[in-house]
């Protein structure tokens, strides 16, 4: 089994939601799709690591950084997603540098983490209202701050560090249970 239909058994068994544009990539993976070379770039990928490391921050466990989501995000739009959303993406994350420049007068990899927070939570926001908006049409793609979340997401809780520090993770699990006592603060399992 390939991690793509691993990615897309766990989302069936976990309830979790995914969009209908991550399934679509999912199901259309192909390492000789269309390449967008400005995803390619180092300063795409540092760019892209400190979003991602917004998004999901270390704390008492790693961040998105250590589990090197922006490498899986790349990978994952350069092989799986459509020119058109390519584009969403590419434009997104010039978009978030030049809010985090018209805000802040520096580029959002030269912001502090306070500011980084504060502009992405003004994105996630408008991702909101883009999609509950009612002039919607059939062709619009996906908000580009919605690929981002949920690409980081993805790839941060399939990674070893997300699963096995983040999620409760037993490697070699004894017998299913179908029901285990939860106590409040207890991690999810892996």
């Amino acid at each position: 089994m390939n991690r793509r239909d691993a990615l897309k058994n766990v989302a069936v068994i976990m309830g979790t939601a995914i969009s209908a544009s991550t399934l679509a990539a999912l199901n259309g993976c192909n390492t000789a799709g269309p390449k967008n070379y400005t995803l390619q770039m180092p300063e795409t990928k540092a760019l892209l690591a400190e979003i991602a490391e917004t998004i999901i921050p270390e704390t008492s466990t790693p961040g998105a950084k250590a589990a090197k989501v922006e490498e899986f995000i790349l990978t994952m739009m350069n092989d799986c997603y459509d020119e058109k959303s390519q584009k969403i993406f590419v434009e997104g994350l010039k978009n978030i540098n030049d809010k985090s420049n018209e805000k802040y007068k520096a580029a959002f990899t030269n912001i502090t983490p306070e500011q980084r927070t504060e502009l992405l939570t003004e994105i996630d926001k408008e991702r909101v209202a883009y999609n509950k908006r009612e002039n919607k049409k059939d062709g619009d793609g996906p908000h580009y701050f919605q690929l981002m979340k949920e690409l980081t997401l993805t790839g941060y809780f399939t990674s070893e560090p997300g699963a096995t520090k983040a999620l409760r993770y037993i490697k070699i699990p004894a017998k299913y249970e179908g029901c285990v006592p939860y106590k409040k603060g207890d991690k999810a399992w892996a």
